[in-house]
């Protein structure tokens, strides 16, 4: 598959599983040219994981063929991501998604810090 037509792809799972593609989502944590994925927390990262993991499952058990239907279960596999999100947001009564970035704090001063604990 062609690059664009994967970013594409990679752009429905997002959107249907935190309500923004990953252009978006690189401007609500005010990311420039970072990698997205390195600042992501740990639930950010799951429901992302899960949302590409389930879309693969699902193009594979369909044999899904064509980009129609991969774009397909791209979206559906980000609704069971996103349908996730929503109800672990409800349990924990706050959003999974943060504007803060993981990798904002430098390494070296983390360690510092996990020193003095």
């Amino acid at each position: 598959m062609e690059e664009r037509n994967y970013a594409i792809l990679t752009a429905e799972i997002s959107k249907a599983t935190f309500g923004m593609t990953p252009s978006e989502y690189k401007k609500f944590k005010g990311l420039k040219r970072e990698n997205l994925r390195d600042h992501m927390n740990d639930l950010e990262l799951i429901f992302s994981m899960l949302g590409e993991r389930v879309s693969t499952e699902i193009t594979r058990k369909e044999d899904a063929q064509g980009y129609e239907e991969v774009e397909g279960a791209a979206k559906r596999g980000g609704r069971v991501a996103g349908n996730a999100r929503k109800e672990t947001e409800k349990e924990l009564g706050r959003p999974v998604t943060s504007r803060e970035s993981y990798l904002a704090e430098p390494e070296t001063k983390k360690k510092l810090q996990d020193k003095s604990k």
